[in-house]
């Protein structure tokens, strides 16, 4: 697998899981459609090709402004879902 398919993969996964936890509908709102169109036409653009590093610590920012905060938002989301669900099997370990 490619660093492009790798990206592709996760991403569609975070926003897809962003908007089943936020209930917007199934299989994605039109919403959430148009942000993983979006990312996939931006990754398939990349000029780094499979050379690059994550997003967030890319020089390049080709995400339009209004785009890159919603996807912040998904990426937010889904990072405190991860810490609740491990706080959560913590907890569960512990009795």
């Amino acid at each position: 697998m490619t660093r492009i398919e790798y990206e592709k993969m996760t991403v569609e996964k975070m926003i897809r899981l962003y908007c089943k936890l936020n209930k917007h509908g199934q299989p994605l709102c039109k919403d959430c459609q148009l942000l993983l169109d979006y990312a996939l036409k931006r990754l398939d653009s990349c000029p780094f090709g499979n050379g690059k590093s994550t997003c967030r610590k890319c020089t390049v920012h080709c995400y339009k402004p209004d785009l890159r905060e919603k996807m912040r938002a998904v990426m937010n989301r889904i990072q405190a879902q991860k810490i609740a669900e491990e706080q959560q099997n913590f907890i569960e370990e512990q009795k």
